[in-house]
């Protein structure tokens, strides 16, 4: 117990992020807290690499999609704290947060980001049940006889 309190520690410690940029991202009902920092090119999501986190090959693209974007994949390391919904809406949340906060580091950057739409909010959402229904639009069986 005491060696995984220490380890723990630890990794607190290499993820130091004084000098870096904070945003926010949204996307369905995830929220991200997202720090930007000249680095290395490691991200970070709940204290784990984000492979060990998002398991699907297509969150691992669209989360570096900013980086490849801006043809800076390397440069930045990023410390990400995602809570609410799926995989999806956090993957899609940090996407935006991070968009965000390179924006902050570099106003030349806003320009292509927001062409592809990374800066603007998602504001899809799951549409809500509407009683005398069985699901959001969708009607109960419809029995003749």
């Amino acid at each position: 117990m005491q060696s995984s309190q220490t380890e723990s520690k630890k990794t607190k410690l290499k993820l130091d992020f004084k000098d870096s940029k904070y945003a926010t991202g949204r996307r369905k009902t995830s929220i991200a807290k997202v720090w930007v920092k000249k680095g290395s090119g490691k991200i970070y999501v709940n204290g784990k690499l984000f492979n060990e986190y998002f398991s699907s090959e297509f969150h691992h693209l669209q989360i570096t999609r900013p980086f490849e974007i801006i043809n800076q994949a390397t440069d930045y390391d990023v410390r990400c704290n995602v809570s609410g919904g799926g995989p999806t809406g956090q993957a899609g949340a940090m996407v935006h947060g991070i968009s965000k906060a390179l924006v902050m580091f570099d106003e030349n950057f806003k320009t292509t980001l927001k062409t592809e739409k990374l800066t603007t909010r998602d504001s899809r959402a799951v549409e809500r049940k509407k009683p005398g229904r069985r699901k959001a639009r969708r009607s109960f069986q419809f029995s003749k006889r």
